[in-house]
C-alpha cells in the first residue's frame, strides 16, 4: 500500500491554480508521493500532470463535478487520461438512504461511461450511508451488492465509519476488493462532540485499520482531515505523515 493525501484537506489554499502548485510542493516536501485531487479551482489535466511530474507525485483518484459527470462522463474520463488518474471519485450524495433509487438511475450510466474509458466509478461514504434500506441493509452495502467491482468502487473513510456507528477494520473487511483508495482521518470524542484529527490522535485503531486495508487489497491509503481545528492542515498532514510512517507505510 502507499500513502497519500486528500488535498480537501488544504482547500484553502487551492483555490488558484499557483496555489495548487504551491501545495502540491509542500506536500511533496513533507514526503508524500500520492494525491487525490478534491476541492481546487478548475484546472487543465494536462498542465496537472506537469506539475505533478515536476514534484514527483502521482494522483490516483479524484472528488470531480457531479455536474460535469452526469452531463458528459466520457469527457470526465478523457481528462483524467491527461494526468493518469483511474478513479474517478463523487464525494458525497445528499439524502442518499431517501434517494437511493434516484441515485442509482441518474449515476449507473456514468459508472458504465467510464468503465467503457478504462476508469472507476468511486462512492465516497458519510455517516448517512450507514442508515438502514427497508430492506434491512445499511446503504453501503446494498450499493456493494448491487453494482459490481468493475462499476463501482468505494473510498471508504474510517471517521465516517465510527460516526456511523460501526467498528472501521471490521467494515474494511467486508469490502474487500471493492476499495482501491481508503480515506483515513481519526476521531475524538468529547462527551457529545466528535472532531477530526490528525492520524494518531484520536479513538480510532489504525494499526487494526492498516491490516484490514492489506487484507482487502486496499492500493492507496489517503489521509484527509476536513477540519483541522485551528491547527495549521499542512502541519496535520504532517502529523498523520510521521505516524503512519511509523507503522510502516510509505
Amino acid at each position: 500500500m502507499k500513502l497519500g493525501a486528500q488535498l480537501y484537506t488544504v482547500r484553502d489554499y487551492c483555490k488558484t491554480l499557483e496555489g495548487i502548485e504551491e501545495t502540491l510542493q509542500k506536500v511533496a516536501d513533507i514526503g508524500y508521493e500520492i494525491v487525490q485531487m478534491s476541492g481546487s479551482c478548475p484546472y487543465d489535466g494536462a498542465w496537472l500532470q506537469e506539475k505533478l511530474q515536476k514534484y514527483g507525485l502521482k494522483c490516483v483518484l479524484t472528488h470531480y463535478s457531479p455536474d460535469e459527470m452526469l452531463a458528459d462522463p466520457v469527457q470526465v474520463a478523457k481528462k483524467h487520461d491527461q494526468f493518469d488518474c483511474r478513479c474517478i471519485g463523487l464525494g458525497s450524495f445528499k439524502n442518499i438512504a431517501a434517494e437511493y433509487e434516484t441515485f442509482k438511475e441518474k449515476y449507473t450510466p456514468v459508472m458504465e461511461a467510464f468503465k467503457k474509458e478504462g476508469h472507476l466509478f468511486m462512492y465516497h461514504n458519510h455517516g448517512a450511508e450507514f442508515e438502514k434500506l427497508p430492506n434491512g441493509k445499511p446503504v453501503i452495502y446494498d450499493m456493494r451488492d448491487s453494482f459490481a467491482a468493475d462499476q463501482m468502487g468505494f473510498t471508504l473513510d474510517t471517521y465516517w465509519i465510527q460516526f456511523g456507528g460501526m467498528v472501521p477494520d471490521r467494515v474494511i473487511r467486508d469490502f474487500k476488493g471493492r476499495m482501491p483508495c481508503m480515506h483515513v482521518k481519526d476521531m475524538g470524542i468529547s462527551g457529545k462532540e466528535h472532531k477530526m484529527l490528525p492520524i494518531g490522535y484520536g479513538t480510532i485503531d489504525f494499526e487494526k485499520v492498516l491490516s484490514a486495508c492489506e487484507d482487502a487489497k486496499t492500493e492507496y491509503v489517503l489521509v484527509e482531515q476536513d477540519h483541522c481545528n485551528s491547527l495549521d492542515p499542512f502541519d496535520c498532514l504532517k502529523m498523520s505523515y510521521d505516524y503512519l510512517a511509523s507503522l510502516g507505510l510509505e
